[in-house]
């Protein structure tokens, strides 16, 4: 009967410890800017997102996204320039209707909705930045994490 007390503290114990990972497209003109700005400014934000840089929000691939959560992501951040403000003129709104034709899809997949999220970030909203990966990485820990689409080796 102990071994089985173990066990589940064990268990309650590597749920504390585990943190998500989340993988963070950011457009290189504002959401990138932002988030430099957030690292120049010193302001603290989880530390468990991976940042990767791409030319223009509506350039990213949605395969990009599922591919992400396939290699282990529990969770996927889309950042773009805020509507009007596209270095490339409608960048942003391509990938807005993207990321709603890629939400359906996530649902029709089984896999929660509040894993891939879409924001508008500029370069001059580095406190938005750092607040807005505290409020996805506190959403994503509460879901847990992922289950379905993940590689198993």
């Amino acid at each position: 009967m102990k071994g089985v007390q173990k066990d589940t503290e064990k268990e309650k114990a590597a749920m504390h410890a585990w943190e998500p990972k989340i993988a963070v497209f950011l457009c290189n003109w504002c959401s990138y800017a932002g988030a430099d700005l957030a690292g120049v400014s010193r302001l603290q934000y989880p530390h468990n997102i991976r940042i990767i840089r791409v030319p223009c929000s509506g350039r990213l691939n949605p395969l990009f996204v599922l591919k992400a959560l396939q290699q282990g992501a529990d969770g996927v951040l889309v950042s773009g320039c805020h509507p009007g403000d596209c270095h490339y003129i409608s960048g942003n709104l391509a990938a807005r209707r993207k990321f709603a034709l890629l939400k359906s899809y996530i649902e029709y997949l089984g896999i929660e909705p509040q894993r891939v999220q879409f924001s508008w970030v500029s370069a001059s909203e580095g406190t938005r930045f750092a607040a807005l990966i505290e409020k996805v990485v506190a959403e994503i820990r509460q879901i847990g994490g992922i289950k379905k689409l993940v590689k198993r080796k």
